[in-house]
C-alpha cells in the first residue's frame, strides 16, 4: 500500500515539476520589482556587468525600434515592413493606430507576430517567452475609427503597451497611446529601465500628458519615437531639469544593466 502511494506521489511530483518550471519562466521580474527606487549600478561595477549581458537598441523610424537581444533574438516593435532594418526579425509587435504601425502582410518568415489589439471584443493578452526574452502587454483604449480627433469615441483595450524583460532589463514601448494611464495600467507594466515614448503631442496624445507619463514612469533610458512634430527642446521643457540629455550621432544604443545611467537620461539616436 505504502509502496503504491509512493509512486503516486512521484508520478505527481513529475507532472507538477514541469508546469510549476514553466510558471517560473513566465514570470515578470519587472513587476516583482515594481515600487523600488530607479536603479544604477556604482561606476567602479560598471566595467565589469557592460559587456556580458548587453542589449542593443536601434532605431529605425517613426516608432519601429530593433532589439536584439544577448541570445540572438531580434525584435521589431510597431512594425509595418517599411520602417525596417536589413535583416529579418524574430518577432514583430504591431498597434492599428495607423498603417505605420502594423502590416496585416508580414514576411510569412517572421516566427512571431504579436498584435496589440485583440479578436471577438476581447483584448490582447500577451505573455509569450522567446529565447531568452519575456514579452508581454499591458491593453489601453485607442480612438474609433482610428481617429485623430481626441473627442472621438474611444475602443476599449484597442491597443498595446509592449514590455519586453531581457538580461536584467526592463524595457517598455508605449506604442500610439491616446489617453492618461491610471494607477492600474502603471501597476501591470511595473517597472521599466528603458522606455520609448511617443512625443508628437497631437496624434497620440498631449505633449503634457505624454511628458506626465514619462516622469512618473521613472525609467533611466527615454527613448523618444513619432519625432516628427515635436522640438526636443519642448519635451525637455515639460519633463523637466531631473532628465539629462544624450544627443547620439548613430542609430544604435547598446545597453546593460550594469550601464544604465546614474540620472535618467533622454537618449536620442539618429534618425526621424
Amino acid at each position: 500500500m505504502l509502496r503504491s502511494l509512493s509512486v503516486v506521489v512521484a508520478m505527481l511530483g513529475a507532472l507538477i515539476a514541469p508546469a510549476a518550471a514553466q510558471n517560473v519562466s513566465r514570470g515578470s521580474e519587472c513587476l516583482a520589482m515594481a515600487g523600488g527606487p530607479p536603479r544604477a549600478t556604482p561606476v567602479s561595477l560598471r566595467r565589469t556587468a557592460a559587456k556580458a549581458d548587453e542589449v542593443s537598441i536601434t532605431y529605425a523610424g517613426h516608432s519601429t525600434y530593433y532589439i536584439d537581444t544577448p541570445g540572438g533574438v531580434t525584435i521589431a516593435t510597431d512594425y509595418n515592413g517599411v520602417y525596417r532594418l536589413d535583416r529579418l526579425p524574430d518577432v514583430v509587435t504591431m498597434n492599428r493606430a495607423h498603417s505605420t504601425h502594423y502590416t496585416m502582410y508580414p514576411d510569412p518568415a517572421i516566427k512571431h507576430v504579436l498584435h496589440g489589439w485583440g479578436d471577438n471584443g476581447q483584448p490582447a493578452h500577451i505573455n509569450e517567452r522567446v529565447g531568452d526574452v519575456l514579452i508581454r502587454n499591458v491593453t489601453t483604449d485607442i480612438r474609433r475609427y482610428y481617429s485623430d480627433d481626441a473627442n472621438s469615441e474611444m475602443i476599449k483595450d484597442g491597443n498595446s503597451i509592449f514590455i519586453f524583460e531581457v538580461a536584467g532589463l526592463c524595457i517598455g514601448h508605449l506604442g500610439h497611446l491616446h489617453h492618461k494611464l491610471d494607477e492600474s495600467h502603471f501597476a501591470a507594466i511595473g517597472r521599466l529601465d528603458i522606455v520609448m515614448v511617443p512625443i508628437d503631442g497631437s496624434y497620440t496624445m498631449s505633449l503634457d500628458g505624454i511628458s506626465e507619463i514619462t516622469k512618473r514612469l521613472r525609467a533611466s533610458v527615454v527613448l523618444p519615437m513619432h519625432r516628427f512634430a515635436t522640438p526636443l527642446g519642448d519635451f525637455m521643457q515639460k519633463i523637466g531639469q531631473q532628465f539629462a540629455v544624450d544627443m547620439r550621432t548613430g542609430r544604435t544604443l547598446r545597453m546593460s544593466l550594469g550601464a544604465l545611467p546614474r540620472t535618467p537620461t533622454v537618449i536620442l539616436l539618429d534618425g526621424f
